[in-house]
């Protein structure tokens, strides 16, 4: 069985489809958007030097973690690195899937 992992992206309102456009261009098959609410202050404000946006939106990806890297690398490339503050992505290992298959699962069932 592949070995998987959850890109998790929190984003601004408006940028979960170049999240999932970045992601499917890096090998993704899709993922699920939920709108989702920040807590952050303004002492985060003046810190990082950005307006946080208390509306957000979250988008969940289940991936090979043979393409993590270069889904948040795409993801960091279409979002965050042209507007810093519009989103933040990370991975989090997952131990167990049902209903997710990849082509190199297809290919060792054959």
């Amino acid at each position: 069985m592949t070995k998987m992992e959850l890109i998790i992206a929190i984003c601004n309102v408006g940028f979960s489809e170049v999240v999932m456009d970045a992601a499917k261009e890096a090998g993704a098959r899709g993922g699920t958007v939920s709108r989702a609410r920040g807590t952050a202050n303004s002492n985060a404000e003046k810190k990082f030097g950005v307006y946080v946006t208390p509306d957000k939106e979250m988008v969940l990806i289940v991936v090979p973690t043979k393409i993590r890297d270069k889904v948040l690398n795409s993801i960091y490339s279409a979002v965050a690195q042209r507007q810093p503050g519009n989103c933040v992505a990370f991975s989090l290992p997952v131990d167990n899937t049902i209903g997710i298959r990849y082509v190199a699962d297809e290919e060792k069932s054959d």
